[in-house]
Parts: C-alpha cells; structure tokens; sequence
C-alpha cells in the first residue's frame, strides 16, 4: 500500500501563476518562478525601459552587489563566483578554458545531460581529444560503485572528468567529494554539473568550487531564480585562465567580470534572483527540502505500485525520482518525445523522459505547487497510454 504523502505548506501555492488545470510535474527541467520574484523583476524590466543609459552605467555594480547576495546564499565568497544564463554556458565556459592536446581524454558518464556531453563531443573533436563515456548501472544505488565504475575508467591522458552532483535524467548522485577528491590526485580536472544543486540541496561553496576545480549549478530551477540564471563556481589559481566565450568591455576587468558581461543582454533574472533566495529563505530551506523530497518520494511509490513501473535509485534529498519504463518503450530520442508529448496532450501533465536502452526513463519533479493526486492520476493514465 503507498504510504501517505505529505501535506500541504500554506498559501505555497498561491505563490505562482501556473496552469491550475495541468499537471506540472517537471519543474526540474524549467523551474516555475514565483509571484514575487516575477513581480522584483518587472519591475526591473520597467527601470530599464525607462532610462536604457542610466540601467546599463550602473549594471557592473548592480551585477557584482547581485552576485555578492547570491553568493552569501551558497556559502561562498563573490570573486570566486560568475553569473552566467545556465550550466550549458557554464560547461561551454569551462570547456573554452582548459587547456586540451591531440590525444588527451575528456571523461563523461551515461548518465550526463544531452546538451553538456554534445559540447563535450564538439571541444573534444576541435582539439583532438577523445571522449571515454562510462556506463553506470541504473540500479546500483551504491555511490561508492559509481566511485570505482568512474576511477576505472581513468587513464594516464585523463585531463578532464565531467560529472554530474545529481543526473539530470535519473536523479542519481555522482559527483561525490570522495570521488572528486580521488580524480583530484590523480590530476584530473574535474567539473560538477550541479544544475539542481542551489535550492534543491544544501549548498557550502566555502571551499571555492565545492570541492571541485569548476561547479556549475542553475539557479532558476529549485532556487526561485528567473530564467536564466547561474552561477559558474572556479577554484584558486583557475580564475585567471577562465576565457569568456565572447569578449566585450569588461575582459580587462578579469574573473567574474569578463565572464559576466556581454553588452545589451537581458540581466535582470541575475538582479532578480537573490529574491528568490530571500523568498526561499522566508518559507524556511529546510521546510520546502522536506516537503518536496516527501512528495516525489510519494510520486516514485504510486508509479511503481499503480503503474507497475520499476523505481530507479535516487540520491538522498533529491526532490526529482526516476522510474523505469518496459522494454521497447522510449527507446530512442523519438519514442521519449512521443511519450512526452501523449502524456501532455492526453494526461495535461508535464513530465521528463529520457531514452534508454532495454527501457526509457521517465522522471517527475515535486515542488511546493504539486499535489498527491497528480502522480495519482499520472499512474492512472501512463498505465493506460503503455497498454496501447
């Protein structure tokens, strides 16, 4: 019998202007934003539209006093951190500054997001290094077999290991500070996909980069955040080699200035996003982390008892599961988007799915806004859509 889910936080969902009638069930892939950072950031908007010139004179500071407060939020100190639009620009950005030669290897896992393993592919054929993709089990919970699968797989032209903190896809925890820790000695570079780490989980930046060479997390997805928002985190002597991918009028200025600045772009989802925190910070971190782990936790059981589907491993504290759908279902990037598209437009739900061999993998996400029968009559529906 699927146990009880949690109850609701009051007035949390008054706090967005989602669809009532839709199911949303993947706020980990877009985040929601709430009313009152929509509200922080029109008004921002409407400043800009007033005085173009007096906005963009006054936007390095403004941006720096913005990053000083996001910073504060993660535990971290401001001149180690760059707001940037999303960890895919991260990525992009770390990959633009580490140094690559013909023959070095660039490390990934199967369980890395599309778009970071495609930039991966391209820097990789531009300096003629090559990519060692390992393949992880999708139901072996144990982090320290995921230690030995990725320490395996490395080799004397290891340069680079890309990892994520939580898999996008299956909501699985990779990047322990062990194994970066071991990468580390071995000379490995390592880089932290942390895209659902601020918000989602606690965060401690102290140790520059958290405990990685660069960390790149989103900050529009679990930490209230508009879109786009991100912080690239870069340890010690690596500030300085950190190339931005376009230069404009802050390059002299250095680490994070000339990562952050580029010209007549849109800055107010960086200005707007330490009300996000404030915003978390009021409905208490802990509360909301609770909650949402509870629900998705609840979301994963009812998929797997009424549905019948099989439940992945998930990292601890996570507010996103991961189930396995039957042999010969989303298997390829096609079938995962026609699943995604039917469970839309028949079920009004959103979720994730992911192609995989043997069974693609369909994720789901719980923030404050969901309720218990939405997974509900997800199970329901999903069981009914498989069967045809």
């Amino acid at each position: 019998m699927t146990a009880e889910p949690p109850g609701p936080v009051p007035g949390a969902r008054e706090l967005f202007s989602l669809d009532p009638a839709v199911a949303h069930l993947n706020h980990g892939s877009y985040g929601a934003v709430p009313l009152p950072v929509q509200r922080t950031q029109a008004r921002l908007r409407a400043e800009q539209e007033g005085d173009p010139d007096g906005f963009f004179a006054d936007l390095p500071d403004r941006i720096a006093a913005a990053r000083s407060r996001v910073a504060a939020a993660l535990g971290g100190r401001a001149d180690r951190l760059a707001l940037l639009t999303n960890v895919t620009e991260g990525i992009a950005v770390v990959l633009e500054s580490v140094p690559l030669s013909e023959g070095d290897e660039i490390l990934v896992t199967d369980h890395g997001y599309g778009a970071v393993t495609r930039a991966v592919e391209r820097r990789a054929a531009e300096t003629g290094a090559r990519v060692r993709s390992v393949r992880l089990s999708l139901h072996t919970p144990d982090p320290a077999a995921v230690r030995e699968q990725v320490l395996a797989a490395v080799r004397e032209r290891t340069r680079v290991a890309v990892l994520d903190l939580v898999s996008s896809p299956t909501a699985r925890q990779l990047a322990g500070q062990d194994l970066l820790a071991a990468l580390r000695e071995q000379g490995v570079i390592t880089v932290v996909d942390a895209a659902h780490a601020p918000g989602m989980l606690p965060v401690d930046l102290a140790e520059a980069a958290g405990g990685a060479d660069f960390w790149v997390g989103n900050l529009h997805k679990w930490a209230f955040a508009p879109r786009a928002a991100a912080v690239l985190a870069v340890d010690g002597a690596r500030r300085s080699q950190v190339r931005p991918l376009m230069l404009s009028w802050e390059h002299d200025r250095g680490f994070p200035g000339r990562v952050e600045w580029r010209g007549t772009c849109d800055y107010t989802p960086w200005l707007a996003a330490p009300k996000g925190f404030a915003l978390l910070e009021r409905l208490g971190p802990g509360r909301v982390r609770a909650h949402n782990t509870a629900l998705a936790a609840y979301g994963q059981r009812v998929l797997t008892d009424r549905a019948g589907l099989r439940a992945l491993p998930a990292m601890e504290g996570s507010a996103m599961r991961a189930v396995r759908l039957p042999p010969g279902c989303a298997e390829s990037e096609h079938t995962a988007k026609a699943l995604m598209v039917a469970v839309r437009r028949r079920l009004n739900a959103r979720i994730a799915v992911r192609p995989w061999a043997g069974g693609g993998v369909l994720r789901i996400s719980a923030q404050l806004y969901n309720r218990p029968e939405e997974y509900r009559a997800l199970a329901a529906g999903i069981g009914e859509l498989l069967g045809r």
